[in-house]
Parts: C-alpha cells; structure tokens; sequence
C-alpha cells in the first residue's frame, strides 16, 4: 500500500463526520462566506450543461445540485488557475471571482439533488469495493471518504457522489487513473486509488455509485 493511500485512509477516518454526512443538503453552508441567492442569479449561464439548478440531464456534465459547497469552489478555483484543465470550464470560470465562486458553490449545494439508478450488473462487482474496498491491493473502501449514501464530507473537501451520472463517474475515474486529473491533495489520493481499479470495476462503481441515495 502506497505512503498516498495510507494517508487518504487516515484522512478519511479523521475527517468522516456523521453529523456533516447527514447534513440535509438545502443547509446554508458553515464553511464559506458564500450568498445562495446571488448565486442563483450567477448560475443562469451554467443551466446550459449542468440543468435547472444544477441537475443536469447529460450524462457527461455532473450534477451539481447538492454537491459540497467546499468541494466546488475548490474545483472553480482549479478550473480558473488550470490546475485543473479543462477546456470547456476553463473559460467559464476565468471571469469568476473569488466571491463569485463562494456564491455559485453556496447555491449549488442548497439545491435538492436528483436520484439516478445503478444498473443490477454493477452490484455484485462495485459493493463490496464501496464498503470495504480491496485491502490485498491497497484500495481503500469508497464509503471511508464519500459515506454511506455517498453524501460526501465537506468538512473534508470530499464530495458527494451518490446519485451523479455514471457516464461522468467513470470518465472521472479514467481521468483520475490516468493521471490527467490529480489537482489538490485528495486528486492525487484518487489518481493512486484508481490506478489500482480494472476496467470493469470503474464501469462497475460508476453506475452502482448513480443508484445511491
């Protein structure tokens, strides 16, 4: 087992709260100086990709709604300074400012998120790698960080994952084994754990992950 995946268990066993977990996802956020209604107005431009309030309806574009408001101003961030490439967002969030991003972060993760389905195939392979990983080959257990229900843990910076699209799901975790995203410390943990999953297990966790709830 790699320094990195000892640190990403030890982070997730540190920072997994369950009164953070369970927060109810419309909380106003403790964590940034963020205004939900003035994020509202800024959002109008990314209802083109990412839907009515942050629930898109493409498989490729992630939902939004609901996700942790820490974790998306951290990717806004990463996005505007390139570490983080993508040349879709990257010209988006070039104009943001600071405020800005603490805005649309705060309003994204006040915003009900909606469900997806895991397809049945997915469950035998992805569960057991979700609750309890793969000790013999170093791959920690998905829930540790991203929870039960895959709510993620903003405290943490980890983000909610349940219900997000399969097809985004997996091109994240090609991305992240790939190497070609590994921006902020918890991106280089996930570009390690990844590095260790077969085709079919990321094809496996990525719709099983879309099904939770």
């Amino acid at each position: 087992m790699s320094n990195v995946v000892r640190g990403l268990l030890v982070a997730c066993a540190m920072g997994l709260s369950a009164a953070v977990i369970g927060a109810e996802p419309g909380a106003a956020s403790p964590f940034l100086k963020g205004d939900a209604k003035a994020g509202e107005a800024k959002a109008a431009t990314c209802a083109a990709c990412h839907g009515p309030a942050g629930n898109s309806s493409a498989p490729i574009w992630p939902k939004l709604a609901g996700q942790g408001a820490p974790y998306a101003y951290a990717q806004l961030k990463h996005f505007k300074d390139g570490t983080r490439n993508n040349p879709v967002m990257a010209p988006m969030a070039a104009p943001l400012s600071d405020q800005d991003m603490q805005d649309l972060a705060v309003y994204f993760a006040a915003q009900p998120a909606s469900p997806g389905v895991a397809s049945k195939d997915s469950v035998a392979v992805a569960e057991k790698i979700y609750r309890g990983g793969v000790a013999e080959r170093g791959i920690p257990a998905c829930s540790g960080c991203h929870g039960p229900t895959g709510a993620g843990n903003p405290a943490a910076g980890y983000p909610r994952i349940g219900g997000q699209h399969a097809e985004y799901n997996a091109l994240q975790l090609n991305a992240y084994r790939a190497g070609e995203r590994k921006a902020g410390p918890n991106g280089l943990m996930m570009s390690q754990v990844a590095a260790e999953l077969t085709d079919e297990e990321i094809a496996a966790l990525a719709s099983y992950v879309n099904g939770l709830q």
